[in-house]
């Protein structure tokens, strides 16, 4: 046995969320790609079955009411607020992240036009939205719509100059938590205050950070955030988004997209809209049941479980996936992409490679599953609910073996 498959072994006998892994439905391929895709968790088949038989097909309609899927929303909402530093009420599921990019940039340049930004300076002409220029493709298109539609200039910064580009008519500014290349963190606390301070209002896309790393929206004060539930959170392939509105925003937060499901009364069928209160204004059209339940089973593996605790393991795996690629991997065959301060990095490590995309080809071929970023990036993503040192190890040490 080597040295480091010894210290894999060490590590993963002092591991306190070892037990966790056998609430998951694993085989014996090294999963490294659950920042895109999740794991199955092993709840989850036995309660969609119940869901599709006894819900649906046996109680019918009577399950909005007695199977509670009416609440779904708010309720699911709830259980995922703790893993992202939200008090009850605040959260609402539904909906793809794009949606509820989109509601919450507008609802926040409405805030921002009525006075309503969390800091100084409100009440100016603000017609700029600010985007970290090195988002996810699809925040940036939606970022471009929504300024078109509220007629704002749209300016693409990177996080770091975001303070720097600030003023009088800045409106909002959507900004990633993690990379998603990179896996680099942005400081969330800080980025946040410098737009309340500019009297601007503030959303933040936690897709790559929720479910592995504390984000505490209440305790910065964030106004609105959004995220995916099928990365750490391991809701299933397309599982709703949420959306996060900030409890004493909720009353002004006027949604671009108002359904009768956020009327406040929806089974009045009045042709005036009233904005239901609280987050429930987040919501659109009739929830998608069958998949929002599916992530309320899957919510069960987080049971007894600290979002602290899976941080700490998340750094520790991925300072160990480094040493080891550093004691595999032939020198000068990948560049580190990731930051190595814990302060700025997720749950991910990415890795510059001339030929990542047919590396990445190999390495699932051999049991180790990560993915490709265009051009050069091979991108493993850590969930420490489920991975393991021994995994890392021989991540590592077969993408030596492919390289050399």
């Amino acid at each position: 046995m080597s040295e480091l498959a010894f210290k894999a072994g060490e590590l993963d006998a002092g591991d306190g969320l070892a037990g966790v892994r056998s609430r998951f439905v694993l085989d014996d391929v090294v999963y490294l790609d659950g920042n895109s895709l999740g794991a199955l968790p092993a709840s989850v088949p036995g309660r969609v079955d119940d869901v599709v038989r006894r819900q649906w097909g046996e109680l019918r309609i009577r399950s909005w009411e007695e199977s509670g899927w009416w609440t779904a929303p708010e309720r699911i909402g709830d259980r995922i607020a703790p893993l992202v530093g939200a008090g009850v009420g605040q959260v609402v599921v539904g909906d793809s992240t794009s949606v509820n990019v989109f509601k919450a940039l507008v609802g926040a340049v409405r805030l921002a036009r009525l006075g309503s930004g969390s800091g100084s300076g409100s009440g100016s002409v603000r017609d700029e939205l600010v985007v970290d220029a090195t988002t996810f493709p699809t925040d940036g298109y939606i970022a471009e719509s929504a300024a078109r539609l509220t007629g704002c200039t749209l300016r693409p910064v990177t996080p770091e100059r975001v303070p720097e580009v600030l003023g009088a008519r800045t409106a909002a500014v959507l900004l990633n938590h993690v990379d998603y290349r990179s896996g680099r963190l942005h400081d969330l606390p800080a980025l946040t205050d410098a737009v309340h301070a500019a009297g601007a209002v503030v959303v933040w896309d936690l897709c790559h950070s929720a479910g592995a790393l504390p984000v505490g929206l209440d305790a910065h004060g964030v106004d609105l955030a959004v995220g995916c539930t099928y990365k750490y959170l391991n809701g299933g392939p397309g599982s709703p988004a949420y959306l996060y509105v900030r409890r004493e925003l909720q009353d002004r937060f006027d949604s671009p997209l108002p359904g009768w499901n956020s009327h406040a009364e929806p089974f009045g069928m009045r042709p005036d809209y009233e904005p239901a209160a609280g987050a429930l204004r987040g919501r659109v059209g009739t929830p998608d049941i069958l998949s929002m339940l599916a992530l309320e089973a899957a919510l069960d593996v987080w049971d007894g479980v600290s979002i602290e605790s899976v941080r700490a393991k998340s750094l520790a795996l991925t300072d160990f996936f480094v040493e080891c690629v550093a004691a595999h991997v032939p020198e000068g065959r990948v560049e580190l992409v990731t930051p190595v301060a814990h302060r700025e990095r997720g749950s991910q490590i990415a890795l510059r490679c001339d030929d990542a995309g047919d590396v990445m080809k190999k390495l699932i071929e051999r049991g180790v599953v990560g993915d490709f970023r265009h051009p050069d990036v091979l991108r493993f993503g850590f969930t420490p609910l489920y991975v393991g040192f021994g995994d890392v190890e021989r991540a590592a040490r077969v993408l030596g073996e492919v390289l050399r």
